[in-house]
Parts: structure tokens; C-alpha cells; sequence
């Protein structure tokens, strides 16, 4: 049979064995904790994941569609005019007599009418 002193040499030692364990518990939940956090922030929702295939095409279009629509130069005004038989006319006004010319060839092509002087 332990003696008193023997009893709390072992109570003490059981309180230091539970106290370690507890600790490494909390380690052991704390570095869990981490692990799991560490690889939610690095993976990306798969909701997120755009397949590369459409983007190719759509940038292609987006490149084409700037090329076909180039807006004029704000030096140039364009007044333009229809008549009654639906055809059209413009006046063009500007500094620049090269940018007046271009404006003036691009109007024909898209708009078929004669310009007015």
C-alpha cells in the first residue's frame, strides 16, 4: 500500500501526464487548424476554372471587330444628310485634308451616296 507522500508523488505525476496531453491535443488540433487552412487558401473552386478553349475565339473576335470598327479621327465633322429617295450625302469639315480624304472614301464605301460639297 502507497504511503501518503507515495500517493501525491503519483497524483502530481498523473497531473503532469494529463496537463502534456492536453497540450498535445491542442497542438495536434492547432496544427490540423493550419494544414487544412493552408490548403483551402491555395486550391482554386472549380467553379472558378475557366476551360481555355472559348477565350481563344472570343479574343480573335474582340480583335476583329476592332479592326472592323475603327473610330474616326476627331479632327474630321461629318454632317450627313439623306434625302427622299433614301440615298445619302455629307459635308465634310476638318484641318486635315489627308484625314478628309480617307473619311470622305470610307463614307462611299459604307454608305453608297454622293457627298455635297
Amino acid at each position: 500500500m502507497p504511503t501518503s507522500l507515495e500517493r501525491g508523488l503519483i497524483s502530481a505525476a498523473e497531473g503532469r501526464v494529463r496537463r502534456d496531453c492536453n497540450r498535445m491535443k491542442r497542438a495536434w488540433v492547432l496544427y490540423l487548424l493550419v494544414v487544412f487552412i493552408t490548403i483551402a487558401c491555395q486550391t482554386e473552386p472549380s467553379s472558378q476554372v475557366k476551360p481555355e478553349g472559348p477565350a481563344v475565339p472570343k479574343v480573335i473576335v474582340e480583335k476583329e471587330k476592332a479592326e472592323q470598327e475603327q473610330p474616326l479621327p476627331a479632327e474630321v465633322k461629318i454632317k450627313l444628310k439623306r434625302d427622299g429617295k433614301n440615298s445619302y450625302s455629307w459635308e465634310l469639315n476638318g484641318s486635315d485634308a489627308d484625314q478628309i480624304l480617307k473619311v470622305n472614301e470610307k463614307l462611299r464605301k459604307q454608305l453608297g451616296g454622293e457627298q455635297t460639297k
